[in-house]
């Protein structure tokens, strides 16, 4: 194992990296635009492993250092909130998040990020901005097994920022192989908020909501692709959903 990824695993590390890097993307969040939380009270009675957190994913960088920020707020007791952040002093650690391989080696600062904790993981549809077809890699499922076995992880269905795209069947079979607590999160702002890195301002002033759900009830022995209609559904990512977004709308009206 390289010494980057050992150090992930270093609470001491972690806490640094979220502090440091928690400090410097507070006033994004809270001063320079307004953040608004729902459902953390789901939050406070999960076990402290096997839970796996679905999202939609609308920045690389920015909705994942919102969670973390979010989880040291209900650590310190705070509710749809995050108040101070007096909470890096002492903040939650255990929790993984599930990245491209690509973009966590994209540059120092996503490097540096990697520390927090990112599993990083091969897509097996794309690569260097192409589009390709490999199988999946064991040995990224069993890096997130091992993870859940002893924390939460934070994944993001889709692998991409464009809203609507299709559910990588990766996840299902981790909720199939695993079966732990799924809870679902829907965020929305943070396009408008941040570049697609998330590491950039694109508009100040913007809204920014992060809602997270009741955690799903699962029959783990149903199909992956029943599985996966259903994150998706949860997450508000589905056709459904879809046909009633207002992207749906405007493309219908430029046609």
């Amino acid at each position: 194992m390289k010494i980057l990824e050992r150090l992930k695993y270093i609470k001491v590390i972690r806490s640094v990296v979220y502090g440091t890097v928690g400090m410097i993307t507070y006033p994004g969040l809270v001063m320079f635009n307004k953040i608004r939380i729902e459902g953390t009270e789901h939050l406070r009675k999960l076990p402290r492993h096997n839970v796996l957190f679905v999202s939609n994913h609308q920045t690389y960088f920015a909705d994942v250092i919102a969670f973390i920020h979010i989880f040291c707020a209900v650590k310190w007791r705070k509710q749809n909130r995050l108040g101070l952040p007096y909470y890096l002093l002492n903040p939650f650690t255990n929790v993984y998040f599930v990245a491209a391989e690509e973009t966590m080696n994209g540059s120092w600062i996503s490097r540096f990020f990697k520390m927090a904790g990112a599993l990083t993981v091969k897509r097996t549809w794309r690569q260097e901005g192409k589009d390709i077809q490999r199988e999946r890699d064991e040995s990224d499922t069993q890096k997130i097994d091992k993870a859940l076995c002893k924390s939460w992880v934070i994944t993001f269905p889709q692998g991409t920022t464009k809203p609507f795209a299709p559910g990588r069947k990766g996840t299902a079979h981790i909720i199939k192989n695993n079966q732990p607590i799924v809870v679902p999160v829907v965020i929305n702002g943070f396009w408008r908020a941040f570049n697609k890195t998330g590491l950039t301002f694109k508009k100040r002033g913007s809204q920014l909501s992060i809602r997270f759900k009741e955690p799903m009830v699962i029959d783990y022995t149903r199909p992956v692709d029943e599985i996966l209609e259903d994150v998706m559904e949860a997450i508000e990512q589905s056709r459904n959903y879809m046909m009633r977004s207002k992207h749906h709308l405007k493309g219908l009206l430029h046609k």
